[in-house]
C-alpha cells in the first residue's frame, strides 16, 4: 500500500510514520484552507494571516487523523494483536496491524475505536469553540477550532459508513462474522457494500467533473477507486490466508540448485541463471552454506567484467531478510517477501540449506487448491 515513508516520532511505544503521498495532501489542504475555507468563513483578513490560520489547521488535521488511528492501535494491541506502526498516507491514515483481529468482538472493538475518537476530539474541539466565543477569543482563532470540530465530526461520519475497508465496513463485517459465524461470507458481504460505494463515489466524481468542478470530481473518483481496490483486495488476501491456513515453509519448499563460490558470474549466468531461470542462487562451499547471489547483484556489474570476478566477491552473506526456518508459516514468509521483494528465500535449520522457498512455488499451490476446491465456504 505504501510507498517510501519518514518515520516522525515514538508514540506509547506506536511508531508514527508519514508516506511520501501525504506530504502532497498535507500542502492541498494548507492551501485550500487559505484560499477557500477561512477567506469564505472569515472576511477582510490579510492573505498572510489566512495561510497562517491554514497551517494550523492542517496541523491540527494531522493530529486528529494521528488521534484516530492511535485509539485503533491501542485498541489493538490490549487485545493483543501486534501493531508496526501508525502511517498517514494519501488517503489517511492507518494502523498497521501484524495479524487479524481473531473474533468478531476483536474486530469490532478495534473498528469502533477510530470513530468514537473523532467524535471525542469534534465534542472537545467544539467545546473550546463554545468556550472562546464566550470569552470573546479572536475570531481567527475561534474558527480553527470550529474547523476542528467540524473535521473530526465528518471524519467519524464518513468513516462509519458500513462499507469495507472503512471502520464502518469493519464493524458491519464483525456483525455479520458473530451473526453466522462465517467469516468468508461476513467478508465477502462488506466487501461487496465497500465495492458499491466506491462505485458511487466515482460516478459522484464523473457527475462533478461533467458539471465544471474538475478538481473536486477528480478527487470523489480517485477516493472511489481506492475504495473499490482495497475493498476486492481484503477478499482476496482472505481467500489466500484461509488456503495457505497451517501451511508450513517445509510442505511447499523444493530442493535448493546452488552454485560454488569460485565460478565466475558469466559461469553463473551462462550455466545457472539461463537453465534454471532463477533470480537467487544459494552460495555452498564444501557442504557450508554462505550466504547467495541474486541476478540483481549481477546485473549491476558490467557485462564486460563478468568472467573475472567471482560468486564470492559479490554474493550476500545469510541474514533474516532472505534465509526462513522450514517451520515458518508460509503466510509471514510472504509478508517478509512483500518487505524485501525478494521472491526466493533459503531454508535454512541449524545453520544447514535444507531448501527453497520461492513466491512462484506458493502461487502455484494456491492457484491448485483454489481449482481443486472451488468456492467452498468456510466457518471462523
Amino acid at each position: 500500500m505504501f510507498g517510501k515513508s519518514i518515520n516522525l516520532v515514538k508514540v506509547f511505544g506506536f511508531q508514527i510514520k508519514v508516506d511520501i503521498s501525504w506530504l502532497a495532501i498535507a500542502v492541498l489542504v494548507t492551501w485550500s484552507l487559505a484560499v477557500g475555507f477561512f477567506p469564505h468563513y472569515l472576511e477582510g483578513l490579510r492573505p498572510l494571516d489566512y495561510w497562517i490560520l491554514a497551517v494550523f489547521g492542517a496541523l491540527g488535521l494531522f493530529f486528529s487523523i494521528i488521534f484516530h488511528e492511535f485509539w485503533h492501535s491501542f485498541v489493538a494491541r490490549k487485545l493483543g494483536i501486534p501493531i508496526r506502526g501508525i502511517t498517514l498516507f494519501v488517503f489517511g491514515g492507518v494502523a498497521e496491524m501484524e495479524e487479524d483481529p481473531k473474533t468478531p468482538k476483536s474486530e469490532f472493538w478495534i473498528a469502533i475505536a477510530g470513530p468514537l475518537a473523532s467524535l471525542f476530539l469534534a465534542l472537545v474541539f467544539y467545546l473550546i469553540f463554545d468556550m472562546s466565543q464566550r470569552l470573546d477569543v479572536t475570531q481567527g482563532i475561534t474558527s480553527v477550532f470550529m474547523y476542528l470540530a467540524l473535521i473530526n465530526f465528518i471524519l467519524a461520519i464518513f468513516n462509519l459508513i458500513p462499507a469495507f475497508p472503512m471502520d464502518g465496513g469493519r464493524i458491519l463485517r464483525a456483525i455479520l462474522w458473530h451473526t453466522k459465524k462465517d467469516l468468508r461470507w461476513a467478508t465477502q458481504t462488506a466487501s461487496n457494500m465497500g465495492s458499491i460505494f466506491g462505485f458511487i463515489l466515482m460516478g459522484l466524481g464523473i457527475l462533478n467533473m461533467l458539471t465544471g468542478n474538475l478538481v473536486g470530481g477528480l478527487w470523489y473518483f480517485i477516493i472511489g477507486m481506492f475504495i473499490r481496490f482495497v475493498a476486492q483486495n481484503s477478499y482476496r488476501q482472505l481467500m489466500v490466508k484461509h488456503a495457505l491456513e497451517g501451511e508450513t515453509v517445509k510442505s511447499l519448499m523444493n530442493r535448493p540448485v546452488y552454485v560454488d563460490p569460485d565460478i565466475s558470474l558469466q559461469d553463473l549466468v551462462d550455466n545457472y541463471v539461463y537453465k534454471h531461470h532463477f533470480k537467487m542462487f544459494p552460495v555452498i562451499n564444501r557442504n557450508t552454506l554462505e550466504g547467495c547471489i541474486t541476478t540483481r547483484q549481477v546485473g549491476e556489474i558490467d557485462r564486460e567484467n563478468w568472467p573475472g570476478i567471482l560468486v564470492r566477491d559479490i554474493a550476500s552473506s545469510c541474514s533474516m531478510e532472505n534465509t526462513v526456518s522450514p517451520d515458518e508459516d508460509v503466510m509471514k514468509v510472504l509478508g517478509k517477501m512483500n518487505q524485501t521483494g525478494r521472491s526466493r528465500m533459503m531454508v535454512v535449520e541449524d545453520g544447514n540449506l535444507i531448501g527453497v522457498i520461492s513466491l512462484k512455488d506458493i502461487m502455484a499451490y494456491l492457484s491448485a487448491r483454489m481449482e481443486l476446491e472451488g468456492d467452498r465456504s468456510f466457518s471462523d
